[in-house]
């Protein structure tokens, strides 16, 4: 004979059993007014055995409407209390909520995880002027600099998490990979991914920066790569475009990284075709050197360097742009390898070429070539 299941004899909670045995419904269970214990199964007998062995004796007294009553008194605390602890949660959630997104704007701005600490107490401060009742609430948020290293990595997770799912669903997708050395002689490779779904929507993102210590050959490179595509369980047979710089350790033909990512391809059993570009991540910097700006540039260089070079020269051009209120408090240096800085440095220039003009007639320099 097959067992009797609970949620097919339909049993639902009466209203006379609030009054009768003082129990009332709570998230579909029956708890009991007095007590505040619940009833596993939602059956009168139960119900009716709780109040007779545990509370007969207090309420034997009672009638009818005495009892209705106290039903009501009962209920009306038990809500009070389940709207504080309700409160107090959403509370909670949002300082929670408040630590992660101030701690996603420091880790944007690239401030140090202590800034958690000042921001704080910047808010305290102005809490207390503003609201100083919502102190508490200001409090309850820690920015502290564990808290916010911990959020951080939590965020990061999430965002990895994000992306695995999505690239589950790359009908195709394609790498770049560039490496370089930072300031402390770290060789530094990012990696970078466009993937696009059935619906035909695009996804660029920051896949990953892996740290060199050793050697930065073309076998080294592909296996931070390898690990990488394993780790966002990306699968190999939807690569279809490898971009990288053209050097020796990226494109060479035997040992670079194209070449270990196409025999990975083929072990894999990939029917797609592999596209690889080279020396197109840097375009700005080509063209730069393609143009040949140096008419240009060793002009502009010559003016900077006498404003710059010479600390007197310096002072009073910046009080001279002080004075004339202009948007721009100084000139930018130009150096060749950081590239871009030519480009900030002949805007700058081209902006202030009206006082800069000024400033050198004031010297008894020539400035025929830049009013020109």
């Amino acid at each position: 004979m097959a067992k009797r299941k609970v949620d097919t004899e339909n049993r639902g909670f009466q209203t006379r059993w609030e009054s009768e045995y003082m129990f009332t419904e709570v998230a579909g269970k029956p708890v009991c007014l007095l007590c505040g214990e619940s009833v596993a199964v939602l059956k009168e007998y139960n119900l009716r055995r709780h109040y007779e062995t545990k509370h007969a004796d207090k309420n034997k007294n009672m009638d009818m409407e005495q009892r209705l009553q106290k039903a009501e008194e009962l209920k009306r605390g038990l809500k009070s209390r389940q709207a504080l602890f309700k409160k107090a949660k959403s509370q909670g959630q949002a300082a929670v909520k408040a630590s992660f997104i101030l701690a996603e704007e420091i880790a944007k701005s690239a401030r140090p995880f202590t800034e958690g600490d000042f921001i704080k107490n910047c808010m305290i401060k102005v809490c207390d002027e503003v609201c100083p009742e919502k102190r508490q609430l200001f409090l309850n948020v820690s920015l502290s600099r564990n808290t916010i290293a911990e959020r951080v990595d939590q965020l990061s997770i999430n965002l990895k998490e994000q992306l695995v799912k999505k690239g589950k669903d790359f009908i195709a997708y394609s790498l770049a990979v560039d490496e370089s050395t930072d300031i402390s002689d770290i060789a530094q490779l990012s990696i970078f991914i466009c993937g696009v779904d059935s619906s035909l929507s695009v996804t660029e993102e920051f896949l990953a920066l892996r740290p060199m210590h050793g050697t930065t050959t073309g076998h080294d490179l592909y296996e931070e790569v390898l690990r990488c595509v394993n780790e966002m369980e990306l699968p190999w047979e939807k690569l279809v475009g490898l971009t990288t710089d053209g050097a020796p350790a990226m494109c060479g033909h035997r040992s670079g990284l194209v070449a270990k990512i196409w025999e990975k391809m083929q072990e894999e059993n990939a029917t797609g075709e592999l596209t690889a570009y080279h020396c197109i991540i840097h375009q700005e910097a080509l063209c730069g050197k393609a143009l040949k700006m140096e008419h240009v540039m060793s002009i502009i260089t010559r003016t900077v360097n006498f404003i710059r070079a010479k600390g007197l020269n310096h002072r009073q051009f910046k009080a001279f742009l002080t004075e004339l209120e202009t948007e721009h408090g100084d000139l930018p240096y130009h150096t060749e390898v950081r590239w871009l800085s030519q480009g900030k440095v002949l805007q700058r220039c081209f902006e202030l070429r009206e006082e800069i003009c000024l400033f050198l007639d004031s010297k008894g320099k020539d400035t025929t070539q830049l009013g020109g």
